[in-house]
């Protein structure tokens, strides 16, 4: 058992996915910051967070140029309302800090690799279409008009229920149709573009017109008459293949600069299939974890994350036969320690849906490469 990330990735791969088992445990934001500088002292230099990848464009910016402030970059630059998260803040504020005087090639990025969405609702991609018209200085072409009310893209009802969905109508049609051709235009333009502003504002636009057509394609799916449990599976296979896809773009434009730690929930970043259960509502889906993996672009390392007790959750004690049950008896505060020093148990029962708490299971500690266990 180890706090030091270097006694387990002795030699840094691509990308060293850390998980973790429900959002609502603070330990684990800090944690992630300890571990992630000590990840920068073997090379590392990007983070990519589990949050909106364009809205995390502005902490990007902030944390290399020291555009903005730290208090409107954590209000707009996070989705799920992640920017309220004292971890969050601390880890922007440790960023610009490193970055101040540092060259450009040694400077951490932040990243999100999350699209825009929340879990029932997404909004109109009208405004991520309009940035890339304006970069392409495209005059004559009123997105707002053709989208329509926003609200009427971004309601719950528009996601939870098919007949109001906004996927297949005329506008959604006619937004896919100018997205491709925004996309066709702006790779056709690339070297002009690139010489009169810079190859980061090119990727920016980019960046946005993926994110405008991930929301289309996300709402045409939720326009699919289907069964509840098929609707939400669907919905969340589509989210974490936009993640999924998000990832292999910011790995792209990072090969060159140094590795990328990934921190995430376990479901998202796992290489066993995720698994999601409610009544009578249930859902079987790769994350964005597995599907890169499966893909062999570059070298992967999960961490699994588990947690014993916690006052935020109100979860008690596990079971002493449980996986996290005998974790805590291994682990002081908390530690890492190779997955295949685990020993077989059972799968704790003492927890409820509303804590967003996915419990250790036999076949996420066989997909993983190493366990952190916080005892809370």
């Amino acid at each position: 058992m180890s706090q030091h990330i270097r006694d387990l990735v002795p030699e840094p791969g691509d990308l060293l996915a850390l998980g973790e088992p429900t959002h609502q445990e603070p330990a684990f934001g800090a944690v992630r910051n300890e571990l992630f500088a000590q990840l920068v002292q073997l090379g590392f230099r990007s983070i990519a967070l589990e949050t909106d990848r364009v809205a995390a464009l502005a902490v990007n910016d902030h944390v290399l140029h020291g555009t903005g402030n730290l208090a409107t970059v954590l209000a707009e630059g996070f989705s799920h309302d992640f920017g309220a998260l004292d971890a969050n803040r601390r880890l922007v504020a440790w960023l610009r800090e490193h970055n101040r005087h540092r060259p450009a090639q040694e400077r951490v990025t932040f990243h999100g690799f999350d699209a825009p969405t929340e879990n029932t609702s997404a909004p109109s991609p009208r405004s991520y279409f309009e940035h890339a018209r304006d970069y392409l200085q495209i005059e004559d072409l009123d997105l707002a008009e053709i989208a329509g009310d926003d609200h009427r893209w971004s309601r719950d009802e528009a996601i939870l229920d098919f007949a109001r969905s906004m996927g297949r109508t005329p506008e959604a049609e006619r937004l896919r149709s100018i997205g491709e051709d925004l996309l066709t235009r702006l790779h056709a333009r690339a070297p002009e573009l690139i010489a009169r502003t810079s190859r980061a504002e090119w990727l920016r636009a980019r960046t946005h017109l993926d994110a405008g057509l991930g929301l289309l394609h996300y709402h045409w799916q939720a326009a699919r008459p289907l069964p509840q449990s098929e609707r939400i599976c669907l919905l969340l296979t589509t989210r974490d293949t936009l993640m999924a896809r998000n990832l292999l773009d910011i790995r792209r434009v990072e090969a060159e600069r140094g590795p990328t730690m990934l921190c995430a929930h376990n479901s998202h970043l796992q290489r066993n299939v995720s698994a999601w259960r409610l009544g009578d509502l249930s859902a079987d889906w790769y994350g964005a974890g597995a599907i890169v993996d499966s893909l062999g672009i570059g070298n992967y390392t999960f961490i699994a994350g588990s947690l014993g007790r916690s006052t935020a959750l109100k979860l008690g004690e596990p079971a002493p036969d449980t996986f996290e049950g005998l974790l805590q008896r291994r682990i002081t505060d908390w530690g890492l320690l190779p997955a295949a020093e685990v020993s077989p148990a059972r799968r704790r029962e003492d927890t409820t849906p509303q804590q967003g708490y996915f419990p250790l299971e036999q076949a996420t500690i066989d997909g993983a490469d190493a366990i952190l266990h916080i005892t809370g």
